[in-house]
């Protein structure tokens, strides 16, 4: 059960670019029907069959994202809700990789040969820059002997929620499809263990350093 906390805040953006891939993600994991429905129950009718234009105008706002989410759990149960955002993510994740990927020069030859421990680490530290450069994300990177641990200190899934788990799936996506390109098919354990919207004061997925295979 999750709700939207209604404040009086500054408002925060992804470009518009980055939100029009989201809808691109949606629709690829619930159909053209699928979205809309998403869309209309989340109040944005104004992006059906209308998304945002492809360009870096920082104009797809964190309500949108978590209004989005949101209405994903709604649609569909929280466990059910989830789970579709974070096939969501992956699908995030490679339709911006080729709009991305030759930005941050994460493609380039030099970076797939690195050896495993160093490609993840440059990788993070590539994909941080990503959202702190190109959106009001902002986001640090962790690590220990066991796991690396992608914090996000200002997140748009969780914007005015309160919930009973972490709500960040779609990042869970993401990393998770990131890992698997990165390491040339090598899946890793990901799990956010605190969200904002669970009264954290930021959200924390663990990245296990021994893939699952």
């Amino acid at each position: 059960m999750s709700t939207i906390v209604q404040e009086t805040v500054t408002t925060f953006y992804y470009p518009n670019k980055m939100g029009r891939i989201i809808l691109i993600a949606i629709e690829e994991v619930m159909g053209r029907n699928g979205v809309n429905a998403v869309l209309n129950l989340a109040g944005l009718k104004h992006l059906i069959n209308n998304y945002p234009p492809n360009n870096f105008d920082r104009a797809f706002s964190f309500e949108e994202v978590s209004a989005l989410l949101k209405a994903l759990e709604d649609l569909y149960g929280p466990r059910g809700g989830r789970a579709l955002a974070v096939r969501a993510g992956r699908a995030v994740f490679k339709f911006g990789l080729k709009d991305f990927g030759p930005i941050l020069g994460i493609a380039d030859l030099a970076f797939r040969i690195m050896p495993l421990n160093m490609k993840m680490k440059v990788g993070f530290e590539v994909f941080a820059e990503l959202f702190n450069k190109f959106t009001d994300q902002i986001v640090r990177l962790g690590e220990d002997e066991k796991a690396y641990y992608w914090i996000i200190e200002r997140c748009p899934m969780c914007w005015g929620r309160k919930s009973e788990g972490p709500v960040g799936s779609l990042a869970t996506g993401i990393l998770q499809e990131g890992l698997y390109w990165l390491t040339g098919g090598k899946n890793f354990h990901v799990e956010e263990t605190e969200c904002v919207a669970c009264s954290a004061h930021q959200g924390l997925f663990v990245i296990d350093k021994r893939p699952l295979d």
